[in-house]
């Protein structure tokens, strides 16, 4: 395993179960220090306790950080809820609650970072969704979040590239976590859904968490020094497919 963030610090939201987690491993096996933040502990390694549901406590997160690490050179935005209603249906405050979760307390932890990301030259690297660029029924304010994630990468890029600090999105499609497992498990016909939902895709499965880790790792690396602003769709393909009656 190479080694590209051996000295590094690594802070990662949501990082004690599915995509979160294999980042943080991904990271760790790098080489680098890292802190993980959520509701509740990490048995993997050094953790934060965090109500991202609260933006106004993220500058306390970074801060945590830097207390104990002394730095910050990698700020991965993976923390994320999802609550399923139509438009018409959802209250005020679920919608407000997700967009707390997925976009403000992003952007409070970016904007807390930035200092200690510009001592360091470092990268922020977001995980947003393939329903940032398209959408499944029932998730109006999930899709609304995520889109709204992807344009703040592409602000923070503008606005901070000159300073050293890149930022990069990355668009996961359906990825093969406990929580969509225990989706799976909840329908009908847990059997039939798996092969159809990887039908959907051009690759013909479905994705790992450790595909997004590795995606995440290297846009938070030197190898993409170059890439700055943009959002990276791992979704086998899904989003490039058109539909037609079979």
């Amino acid at each position: 395993m190479v080694t590209r963030f051996s000295g590094k610090v690594a802070l990662v939201t949501g990082g004690r179960s599915g995509i979160g987690r294999a980042i943080a491993r991904r990271f760790r096996e790098e080489g680098a220090r890292v802190i993980t933040a959520q509701r509740g502990s990490d048995t993997d390694g050094e953790w934060i306790e965090a109500d991202f549901a609260a933006p106004q406590s993220a500058p306390a997160v970074i801060a945590e950080v830097v207390k104990r690490a002394g730095r910050l050179d990698v700020l991965v935005n993976n923390a994320g809820v999802m609550q399923e209603a139509r438009a018409e249906d959802m209250p005020l405050a679920d919608f407000e609650r997700t967009l707390a979760v997925n976009l403000v307390t992003p952007f409070m932890l970016i904007k807390a970072a930035l200092p200690h990301l510009r001592a360091s030259r470092g990268a922020i690297v977001n995980i947003g969704s393939i329903e940032g660029l398209g959408s499944n029924p029932h998730h109006a304010a999930y899709c609304a979040s995520k889109a709204g994630l992807h344009g703040l990468t592409r602000a923070i890029a503008v606005d901070h590239g000159a300073e050293g600090i890149r930022c990069n999105a990355v668009a996961p499609g359906w990825i093969d976590t406990d929580l969509n497992e225990a989706f799976v498990d909840a329908t009908p016909d847990p059997v039939a859904f798996r092969a159809n939902i990887g039908k959907i895709h051009p690759v013909g499965r479905t994705g790992k968490p450790e595909e997004v880790a590795a995606l995440t790792a290297w846009l938070a690396s030197d190898e993409a020094a170059f890439v700055a602003g943009q959002v990276w769709t791992i979704d086998g393909g899904r989003m490039a497919k058109l539909s037609l009656p079979s």
